[in-house]
């Protein structure tokens, strides 16, 4: 008998077809998730569709489209299309989609890639890739972290030119995987980061900050912090895009990643004058 994927409803993660869900979700069981008390929920598309989940699609802004999920599911990332002449590519694609989100990226010119900035926003992955026969680009870091099998995944690591202009970088930190998406022709030419919660834009839209773990509210160690600015070190940006439609930091990002940085350690090393 056929049976559809089974969805976590805390993390968003997907699992193979099977008649009963699984008996734990090793995302949520994992330091930097977290198991509901009263355990783990399970879903389908098709039962979440049947509830009235439904998906929104915004431009974001040229050449920048948004997908997101009217009700909250997983970590309820919105999922980004990069629009390119030689193709798309969409970034952390949520855990539910339906047809209104499939046809609005076939209007926006199809699907060649489908990747994430780390495992927590895998979601919708393999559907996407599936419903365009476009590539699953993973880190090879986290690729195991996939619980659906695919052929299509190809894995890389460190750095990857995926098309003209759009660059996968592998920045470490809240998983070994974990990557930012560069645009250089975002932000009108001024250049875009797409970065999930690899880094983690503030309420005020003024700051950066890093997290081993967001939800379990454990601090991303120094060498993590020093590693994914290096890591950005070599790409021109103004703009960053977190993993939900807001906050955005939406301009002299490149300044506010360093100086963020520093302030950051500043904590970690107890340099900060807690009295001031």
């Amino acid at each position: 008998m056929d049976h559809s994927p089974w969805i976590c409803l805390t993390c968003g993660g997907h699992y193979p077809a099977a008649e009963e869900p699984p008996a734990a979700c090793r995302l949520c069981e994992d330091e930097r998730q977290w198991v509901p008390p009263t355990g783990q929920r399970w879903a389908t598309l098709a039962g979440l569709a049947a509830d009235g989940y439904t998906t929104e699609v915004r431009e974001v802004e040229p050449g920048l489209l948004g997908i997101g999920v009217r009700q909250d599911i997983g970590v309820n990332q919105r999922g980004l299309l990069v629009r390119t002449p030689e193709g798309n590519l969409l970034w952390d694609p949520p855990a539910f989609l339906d047809d209104r989100a499939v046809q609005a990226v076939r209007d926006a010119g199809g699907l060649r890639a489908v990747t994430a900035s780390h495992p927590h926003m895998y979601g919708a992955i393999v559907d996407w890739s599936e419903a365009f026969d476009a590539e699953i680009l993973l880190p090879e870091a986290d690729a195991h972290w996939l619980n659906r099998p695919s052929a299509a995944v190809r894995t890389w690591s460190g750095t990857l030119p995926v098309l003209p202009g759009v660059t996968l970088v592998q920045c470490g930190g809240h998983f070994p995987g974990s990557t930012a998406l560069h645009w250089a022709d975002g932000a009108d030419g001024a250049g875009v980061l797409l970065v999930g919660d690899t880094i983690m834009v503030t309420p005020g839209e003024d700051r950066l900050t890093f997290m081993w773990s967001a939800p379990n509210r454990l601090p991303l160690p120094e060498r993590g912090v020093r590693g994914i600015v290096d890591a950005l070190r070599p790409y021109r940006f103004d703009r960053v895009y977190g993993g939900w439609w807001q906050p955005v930091l939406r301009r002299d990002a490149r300044r506010v990643l360093e100086s963020s940085a520093d302030r950051y350690v500043q904590f970690l090393r107890g340099e900060v004058d807690l009295d001031g």
